[in-house]
C-alpha cells in the first residue's frame, strides 16, 4: 500500500512539474509539425528533411523541405512555394536537391532561390534515385501496358478523362488497391538524364514496378558504377493472391535482365555495397504470407552466390544500411514495442545490438563512427538525432515542436507483462492521464492494434494517439497479443488461423490483469477501441460477455466471406483462413464475427470510410445493421471521402469529437 506521505509527495511533485501546463487538445495535436523523409548530404554536412504542417481551416496539409546544418545545428526552410515539396534526394555533388512537387520531379540548388521542373509526364513522375556519377536518375511513373511512348500514354489518359462514359471493363484481379482504382495502368521505373530529358521505361509491360505492396524503403536502385539497375517486381499471374515479389537486375548497356531471386516469398529492398561487390536485400521465405520473418540476404555479385546473414535471429529485418567501409551491415527491426538497430560484421557474421529501446527510422551514416536517424516516442513526434558509435552518446539535432510540447502535460508509457495464452508471457503498455492523482479512480480505454501482425509501440501515432485519449482523463492500456511483431516469428505466427483464439485470450486475460493490478482504474468504467484487425477484435469481443461498457470499431472486419470477396489483397485472407471460402478446410466461418451477432449487447460506435478498399465499407454497414436490428445502442460515423484512415484535418476533428463523445457517454 502507498503511504499517506508518499501520496502527498506524489501529488506535490505532480503539481510542481505540471505547473502552467495543460492537457493536449485536438488543435494542439494538429498544430504539430511532422517530419517525414530525412536524408544526409553526401559529405555529411547537411540533412534535408520534409515537414508536413496541417491546416485545419483549409482542411489540408502543406509539406516543405527544410535543411539542417550538422555543424551548427541551424535549421532553415529550403522550399516555400504554394505547392507542397517532399521526398528530397541529394545529387552526389551535394549542392542540389531533387524532390516531388505537383506530381513531377523538381530540383533546386542550395544557392538558388528558384526551383526547376525536370519532368512533365502525363501520368506523373516521383521519387528520384540519382546515379552515383550524377548523370542519370531513376523515377517512378505510371504507364498503360500497351503504350511505348509518352504520346500514347497522354492520349489514352485524355481520352479516359474526356469520355462521358465512366464505366470500367475489368479482365483481371487486382483492379483497385488501398484507396484507388488501377484504371488499367501500371507503375514503371523510368531512367532519364539528370535534367529529366530522354526518359526511358526500363520495366515495360503489365507489371507494377515497384510492386503494389510489401515493398521496402526503396525497391529500385543503381549499382555504384551506374551500369546496372536492380528492382523488385511481382510477375505472378494473379498478383492479388501473391506475395511473390522478386528482384531483377537490368544491364543498362545491353538491356538484358537477370532474375536474381526465385523463391516464392517476398524479396525487396536491394542495397548495393559501397564497392559494388555485394547486394544486400530482405527476403521472406513462405509464399502467400505477408508477415513472414524478413531475412537479411547477401548476394556476392562475382561468385553469384547468396547467403542469409540472420540465421537464428528471430526478429524481422526492416531497413538495411551499409557501413561506409562495406565491412558491416546495419539494420532496423521491431523489438518489444520499439525499433532497434543491430549490425552484422561480414567477417564474423555475429549479430550485435547497436541501439535498443528507442523508436528510430531513416538510419544513415554521417561518418564511419557516427550515425544519423529520426526518433519519436509517445510524448514526442519525430525529431532528428545523431549517435556516436564509439561512446554511444546520442545528440538531439532538431526541436521543431519544442515550444508547443513545453506547454503540454504529456505522460509516458509504462510496460507491463502477464501470463497469456499458451502459458506464455505477453507484454503491454499503460499510460496514466495527465495530472494523475493516485487517490482517484479513473475510467480506462483499451486500444487494440491492427495488422494483426502489427504492434503497439512507444511512438507518437497520428491516428491512434495515446495522449489524445489520456488527455480526457482516461487511463490508456494496450496489449501486444499473440500475432504482434517484435517478439519473435513464432509469436507473430500465432495469430494465423487463430484470429479469435490466442489473441482474444490474451486480451481478455490482459484486461483482467490490468483491472486487478492497477487500483486507480474504475472497473465499471472501461471501454475498448480498435481498427482493422483491431476492429475485428472489437466485433469478436461484442459477441460474448465482456468487461467493457462501450466499444469503438473502426474499419473492422465483420463478415469474413464478403470481406474476402471485396478486398484487394487476396493473399491475406487466403493465408490467414487457410484457403478459399468454399474449401472445406477453410476457417472463414470459424472466425466470423457475424456468426456471433446474436449475442451483441455492448454499445458500439462503428466508423468506416467509403474509399476503404482493404476492409470495404459494407463491412461497417453490415455491423451497424446487426446492432440496430437488435436494439443495441449504436452509432455509425461514415466518411464518404476517406479510406482505411481518416486523413483530412476536419474529418479527423470530427472523428476525435465523436469518439470522445461516445466514450464520455458511457465512461465519464
Amino acid at each position: 500500500m502507498i503511504s499517506r506521505i508518499s501520496i502527498i509527495l506524489l501529488i506535490l511533485f505532480s503539481v510542481l512539474s505540471a505547473q502552467g501546463k495543460r492537457a493536449i487538445t485536438f488543435e494542439d495535436f494538429f498544430a504539430m509539425k511532422r517530419i517525414g523523409t530525412a536524408v544526409l548530404s553526401p559529405d555529411g554536412r547537411y540533412a534535408a528533411f520534409d515537414v508536413k504542417v496541417p491546416n485545419i481551416e483549409e482542411n489540408n496539409f502543406k509539406t516543405d523541405i527544410w535543411l539542417l546544418n550538422l555543424e551548427n545545428y541551424e535549421v532553415t526552410q529550403f522550399t516555400s512555394d504554394t505547392e507542397s515539396s517532399s521526398a528530397p534526394v541529394w545529387h552526389p555533388g551535394g549542392k542540389e536537391l531533387f524532390f516531388n512537387r505537383g506530381g513531377q520531379i523538381w530540383k533546386k540548388s542550395l544557392k538558388e532561390a528558384e526551383a526547376h521542373k525536370l519532368t512533365d509526364l502525363a501520368l506523373g513522375a516521383s521519387d528520384a534515385v540519382i546515379c552515383g556519377k550524377g548523370k542519370k536518375m531513376l523515377f517512378v511513373s505510371e504507364s498503360y501496358p500497351d503504350c511505348e511512348t509518352e504520346d500514347c500514354n497522354k492520349k489514352k489518359m485524355e481520352a479516359a478523362e474526356n469520355s462521358k462514359v465512366k464505366a470500367r471493363v475489368i479482365d483481371h484481379l487486382l483492379y483497385r488497391h488501398w484507396n484507388a482504382w488501377k484504371e488499367g495502368k501500371f507503375s514503371h521505373v523510368f531512367m532519364a538524364d539528370i535534367d529529366g530529358r530522354n526518359a526511358e521505361d526500363l520495366t515495360p509491360g503489365a507489371y507494377d514496378t515497384p510492386p503494389i505492396s510489401l515493398g521496402g524503403d526503396l525497391d529500385y536502385t543503381f549499382s555504384p558504377d551506374g551500369g546496372f539497375v536492380c528492382y523488385a517486381q511481382n510477375r505472378d499471374e494473379i498478383v492479388a493472391a501473391s506475395t511473390n515479389n522478386d528482384l531483377f537486375i537490368k544491364d543498362l548497356k545491353n538491356g538484358s535482365v537477370m532474375q536474381l531471386t526465385t523463391g516464392k516469398g517476398n524479396d525487396n529492398s536491394p542495397v548495393y555495397s559501397p564497392d559494388g561487390k555485394y547486394l544486400a536485400y530482405a527476403s521472406m521465405e513462405r509464399a502467400g504470407f505477408e508477415a513472414d520473418r524478413q531475412r537479411l540476404m547477401l548476394y556476392n555479385i562475382k561468385d553469384k552466390t547468396t547467403r542469409e546473414l540472420t540465421k537464428g535471429f528471430e526478429l524481422s529485418v526492416n531497413s538495411i544500411i551499409w557501413h561506409p567501409s562495406g565491412k558491416e551491415i546495419y539494420f532496423v527491426t521491431d523489438e518489444n514495442g520499439s525499433m532497434s538497430i543491430y549490425k552484422i560484421p561480414l567477417s564474423s557474421g555475429k549479430i550485435i545490438p547497436v541501439l535498443k529501446g528507442h523508436y528510430v527510422d531513416a538510419v544513415q551514416f554521417i561518418s564511419a563512427d557516427e550515425i544519423f536517424f529520426k526518433e519519436q516516442n509517445e510524448a514526442m513526434p519525430y525529431e532528428l538525432f545523431k549517435m556516436n558509435l564509439k561512446d554511444n552518446k546520442i545528440t538531439k539535432l532538431t526541436n521543431i515542436n519544442n515550444s508547443l510540447l513545453a506547454e503540454l502535460e504529456l505522460t509516458k508509457l509504462e510496460p507491463f507483462s502477464f501470463t497469456g495464452a499458451k502459458g506464455e508471457t505477453v507484454h503491454g503498455f499503460i499510460m496514466k492521464p495527465p495530472f494523475f492523482d493516485p487517490r482517484k479512480k479513473y475510467p480506462a480505454v483499451e486500444l487494440i492494434h491492427g495488422g494483426p501482425q502489427g504492434a503497439q509501440n512507444n511512438d507518437f501515432h497520428y491516428r491512434w494517439n495515446y495522449q489524445m485519449y489520456a488527455s480526457k482523463g482516461y487511463v490508456v492500456f494496450t496489449i501486444n497479443f499473440h500475432g504482434s511483431k517484435g517478439y519473435g516469428q513464432k509469436f507473430t505466427d500465432a495469430v494465423t488461423q487463430d484470429w479469435g483464439g490466442a489473441p482474444y485470450e490474451d486480451i481478455m486475460k490482459g484486461t483482467e490483469f490490468v483491472l486487478d493490478k492497477y487500483e486507480f482504474i474504475d472497473k465499471n468504467r472501461v471501454g475498448a477501441a480498435g481498427a482493422s484487425y483491431g476492429g475485428f477484435m472489437i466485433n469478436w469481443i461484442a459477441g460474448d460477455e465482456n468487461p467493457f461498457q462501450c466499444l469503438v470499431s473502426h474499419d473492422g472486419v465483420y463478415e469474413q466471406v464478403s470481406m474476402w470477396g471485396a478486398t484487394e489483397e487476396l493473399w491475406f485472407p487466403e493465408w490467414e483462413f487457410n484457403g478459399l471460402p468454399w474449401e472445406e478446410s477453410s476457417l472463414y466461418q470459424k472466425w466470423n464475427p457475424a456468426n456471433r451477432a446474436g449475442n451483441f449487447k455492448t454499445p458500439m460506435l462503428v466508423i468506416h470510410g467509403e474509399h476503404d478498399y482493404r476492409v470495404p465499407y459494407t463491412q461497417g454497414l453490415q455491423l451497424f445493421s446487426a446492432l440496430q436490428r437488435q436494439g443495441v445502442k449504436s452509432r455509425l460515423l461514415f466518411f464518404p471521402d476517406e479510406d482505411h484512415f481518416v486523413r483530412k484535418p476536419q474529418n479527423a476533428r470530427l472523428w476525435w469529437k465523436t469518439v470522445h463523445g461516445w466514450l464520455a457517454e458511457f465512461l465519464q
